[in-house]
Order: structure tokens, then sequence, then C-alpha cells
């Protein structure tokens, strides 16, 4: 759980669940919450795939999911999986075959949907596969695919369904003797996915992996993701998430940490705080905040930085942060280190110097964390 005593009403009690291993990457448990994608290039054209897990995993990435739809995919894997720095997840739909190849050539996790994976047999090998080569396994639920028995019974797509096909599920992998498992239930309907995740956080003690499926672009995806799991991650609820928006997989992994970094769940490089900007601003904020994510996109050190336009919140807001800037001078404005006032800086150098501020303490806090350990 987020733990802070001084502010108690920030702290979120993380549901307790079984810890697995995602490759080398812990999901589960105590382990932090892991933010993943999923590339959208044709996955047999192995050098354009490579480069945007790479991409992904540069922005913060801890696991990327990889579609293997046919033989050419799965074929393709493996130097997939050889050249990447973070663990990769086989997307398996319709063909159980593909699932086994793509254990074979050494995937951490395979996603397969119950709804279209194939009868108890198949699944046996499946898991059979995922034992003898040591990967993990996400039971995938979704509100568009579920069985047809589930329909019938219940009429359209409903929380009940989705947990019922998920849990059914869970019974197929520990009848086989299989555990290394986490689950999802994923709708594009917000209040479909929060009610189904609320239910199976109940039923199961598996690690939940959480996601609005098929949210839209990266605005209005944005949106939908932060509302839906930025209200299941406030309760406590779910342990590795993908935002999925029509968009760069890059993007997705942006939000997913802004959501986790809003809720103080996980620190990742630096997080501004800046006003919309009106008629009192002593500087041009939103193109300076434009410039300064752009160029500070290379932290990863997690620091605090307020941009604020004039002095009506400026000083109190940089009272919180690690830098500051505050308009409000005749061309200039006052930095804040620390929550203290520092020096007087020229609205023209300004960019130019809270770069160097940032990257200074970020260097600073890097080295006192490496003579730590």
């Amino acid at each position: 759980m987020t733990h802070n005593p001084i502010r108690p009403w920030r702290n979120i009690g993380r549901r307790k669940s079984r810890r697995i291993m995602v490759g080398n990457v812990p999901v589960g448990g105590d382990a932090p919450i892991t933010v993943q994608t999923m590339t959208n290039t044709i996955t047999s054209d192995v050098r354009a795939t490579v480069e945007q897990v790479q991409r992904a995993a540069a922005a913060g990435a801890d696991i990327v999911r990889v579609s293997t739809p046919d033989e050419a995919s799965t074929r393709a894997l493996g130097e997939i999986i050889r050249e990447s720095p973070v663990p990769i997840v086989a997307d398996i739909h319709f063909h159980y075959r593909r699932a086994i190849e793509a254990a074979e050539a050494g995937a951490a996790c395979l996603r397969i949907n119950p709804g279209n994976i194939g009868d108890a047999r198949r699944v046996a090998e499946v898991v059979r596969a995922a034992k003898d080569h040591g990967c993990s396994i996400r039971i995938g639920v979704n509100a568009g695919s579920l069985e047809k028995h589930l329909l019938d019974k219940y009429g359209e797509p409903c929380p009940e369904a989705m947990v019922e096909s998920g849990l059914d599920h869970i019974r197929l992998l520990q009848d086989n003797d299989f555990h290394e498992f986490k689950i999802s239930c994923k709708a594009s309907d917000v209040f479909l996915a929060a009610a189904a995740y609320q239910s199976l956080a109940e039923a199961t003690d598996a690690p939940i992996h959480l996601g609005i499926t098929e949210a839209g672009g990266l605005m209005s995806g944005t949106v939908k993701s932060a509302i839906g799991l930025g209200n299941l991650l406030w309760m406590g609820i779910g342990d590795t998430i993908r935002v999925s928006l029509s968009a760069d997989p890059v993007e997705e992994v942006k939000v997913g940490y802004e959501i986790l970094k809003s809720l103080g769940l996980r620190t990742r490089g630096v997080q501004i705080i800046s006003c919309p900007s009106c008629a009192r601003q002593g500087f041009d904020v939103i193109r300076t905040v434009e410039a300064l994510e752009k160029r500070l996109e290379h932290i990863r050190t997690p620091i605090s930085l307020s941009i604020i336009g004039c002095v009506v919140n400026g000083p109190g807001e940089a009272l919180m942060t690690d830098i500051g800037f505050t308009g409000g001078g005749a061309g200039a404005g006052m930095v804040y280190l620390a929550g203290r006032q520092s020096h007087k800086m020229s609205n023209a150098e300004m960019i130019d110097h809270i770069v160097g501020l940032v990257e200074a303490r970020a260097a600073e806090l890097e080295a006192a964390r490496a003579a730590a350990e």
C-alpha cells in the first residue's frame, strides 16, 4: 500500500494477491504495479517490432505484448525476445498451436482468451507448454468475445458473465496444476469493466491485469482509461495495467505512468505541476510547459517541478515541489529550490535554466542513491 502518515487521506490499501513472475518482472503481491503496452507492427517484421519494443521500454514499459496471429509471427518471436530489454507476452487468439510455438520461442507469458482458445484438451496442451518453458499465462476475458453459452445464459455481456468466464478458466488451469497466472476482464464500457473487476477481485487472489479495452484515440482513450483504471487503482485493485489507445504504444506507456503517478503508486521522471494560464500570467505558460515536457523526457529520476504563471498560487505550489518557477516580475520570475525562494531568472532564459536545474538535481539524487546502495 502507499503509506503517508502525515496525509493519511492519500493512502491506498492494495488488494492482497499472489505474486507471479512474467520473465524477470514480478506481478502481484507487494511488487510495484507494472505498465504494459502492445506493439502494433506486423510481428513478422522483426526490425520494426524490435524498434517499437525498444522505444516502449525506453519510455518506461515494464512488459510488452506482441500479437502472434500466424506461424510467421511465432517464427519471428525468438529474435524479438532476444533483442527485447523487457519480457515479451505473446498474444494468442483462436489458434492454440500459436501458444505452444510462442512458449517454445521463449515468451515470458501467454495471453489466451477463454472464449476462443478451444476446449479443455487444447488448454491442457497450452499449459503443458507453459510449464515446460517456464512462462506464465494471462487469462484475458473480454466482453466482446464471451463464450456462447454465457451469452445464452445472461443474454448480453455483463459483469456476472465475465467473472464466470474468468473463474471457469481459472479452474481449467488449476485442474492442470498450473498457478502462474494473472487475469483480466476488459470491456470498452467503463461501467461494465469496473463492475466486473470489482467482483473478480473478491472472487480470486490471482494478480489482476487492468485495462479498458478499445478505449479510443489519444484524447478520448486517455480520459476513459483514467476514469476506469484510476478508480479501480484507487480502490486498491490492479497489479499491472495497459492503457489501450489508437495511438503510438509509447503514448500508452506515458498515460499509464501518469495515471499511476497521479495516485502515488509509481514514480518516474519529472512530474510537472502547471497552471492553465490566464491574463495574469507573466510568461507564456503553455509554450513553456510544452518545451519542458519535450526536453525533460530523458529524465527518469522522480522530480517534481511547478511552472506557475503568477504569484496567486505560484509560491504555494513551489513549497511542495523540488523545483519551481513563478512568473510575475517585469520579464522575469522567481526560481524556487526545495520550496524556498532562490533567485530570479529572466523569462527568455528560464527554459534552459530549468532544464539545467532538473538535470543537476537528477544527477545528485542518482549519486546519493548509488552511494546508499
